[in-house]
């Protein structure tokens, strides 16, 4: 069987007129060490920033370094809803079927930030499937109050702090349980999702927010204990940024980016509509 690289770059050639392949520059050897240190695994978990341009093309050289190796089971992504799949999509899809394929909100979430992440597994001959809780299953998420036993006390009420400040203390206390519960659901979907992708000796690569794949709240505690799961959270911080003990606490590395430039997300969240807040959380 051809290597996936030979593949890719056979389909590169023959895209390469119609402008639909481009090539991520490689990672670094020293970036590639660091991810060789968590190797292997059944399950990388590589967390994000949603506006940092750096962590979508870090995602894309992961996709890439991975898929070279022959290692890339699948790559699961928040960003598309569960249930949704380019699995049966030939490797040589263009871009609007595989758009079609996912279901892809390009409000929520730009194709230009993330479709040359999702293109990069196609080319390879990887599955990209979509991750996330459907949008017609919150409504019962937020009623089932079970989701509140998923989590230690103490990992809740973190949570649930995080629900609030995420939408800039601008919700009712009455939603912060059952916006709390969507979180856990969607971490739950996620994982799911992870471990019906699994194959030995292969890794599933998760591309979610940061907060989603965090070891103390996020996807990993909905993983079976079986389940080697390693975690990387990107962050746009100083050069001279080192993780802080809790950042050691839920990831096994911490990637640092350039810094972005400020923003006042919650001046933003506030200039919306009513209408357009709810369900809405700065990322």
């Amino acid at each position: 069987m051809a290597r996936p690289a030979l593949l890719a770059a056979a389909l590169c050639i023959a895209l390469l007129s119609s402008g639909g392949c481009t090539t991520p520059p490689p990672l670094t050897a020293d970036e590639q060490a660091r991810l060789s240190a968590l190797l292997p695994a059944d399950a990388l978990l590589l967390g994000e920033q949603h506006d940092a341009p750096d962590h979508q093309q870090l995602q894309r050289q992961t996709v890439q370094w991975l898929a070279d190796q022959g290692r890339l089971a699948a790559v699961a992504m928040e960003m598309a809803e569960q249930g949704h799949s380019t699995a049966d999509l030939a490797a040589s899809a263009s871009e609007s079927t595989v758009r079609a394929a996912l279901a892809w909100d390009n409000a929520g979430w730009p194709w230009k930030a993330y479709g040359p992440v999702v293109m990069t597994a196609v080319r390879a001959g990887v599955p990209v499937l979509g991750a996330n809780l459907p949008m017609r299953h919150l409504r019962e998420a937020m009623a089932d109050a079970t989701l509140d036993a998923r989590l230690p006390a103490l990992a809740l009420q973190t949570q649930q702090q995080r629900i609030r400040e995420g939408h800039c203390d601008a919700l009712p206390e009455t939603q912060i349980g059952p916006m709390t519960r969507v979180q856990i659901a969607r971490d739950r979907a996620m994982a799911d999702t992870v471990v019906s992708a699994l194959q030995p000796g292969k890794t599933v690569l998760l591309i979610a927010g940061n907060g989603h794949v965090e070891r103390s709240l996020g996807v990993p505690l909905h993983l079976p204990g079986k389940v080697v799961a390693k975690v990387v959270t990107a962050r746009a911080a100083a050069a001279n940024h080192s993780a802080s003990p809790s950042e050691a606490g839920v990831a096994d590395l911490t990637w640092v980016t350039p810094p972005r430039p400020l923003r006042d997300y919650c001046a933003e969240f506030r200039a919306r509509p009513a209408s357009a807040r709810r369900g809405a959380e700065v990322k």
